[in-house]
């Protein structure tokens, strides 16, 4: 996948799964949208879906400080280089 093609994939997900319609790229979401750590867990669900793959404890672990978009984009990038 594109970083694009993952941006716009995390997008949906924020729209369909969180109700939270047009986020900033570098918006903290947990200040911005409330999205918390049950909100993570979920998302990570979603990640796993959207890439095929069960992710691991570490890379469960790594995601627990993102806070944006782009992080979160910048983090299922690697996963899905690591998983490809």
């Amino acid at each position: 996948m594109t970083r694009d093609e993952i941006e716009t994939a995390i997008v949906r997900i924020f729209a369909d799964q969180f109700e939270i319609e047009g986020p900033g790229l570098d918006e903290d979401l947990r200040e911005v949208h409330e999205f918390d750590s049950i909100d993570a867990i979920e998302l990570l669900r979603e990640i796993e879906i959207l890439l095929g793959v069960q992710l691991a404890r570490e890379d469960k672990k790594a995601a627990m400080e993102i806070r944006t978009i782009n992080q979160i984009v910048d983090y299922v990038v690697r996963l899905d280089a690591k998983a490809g």
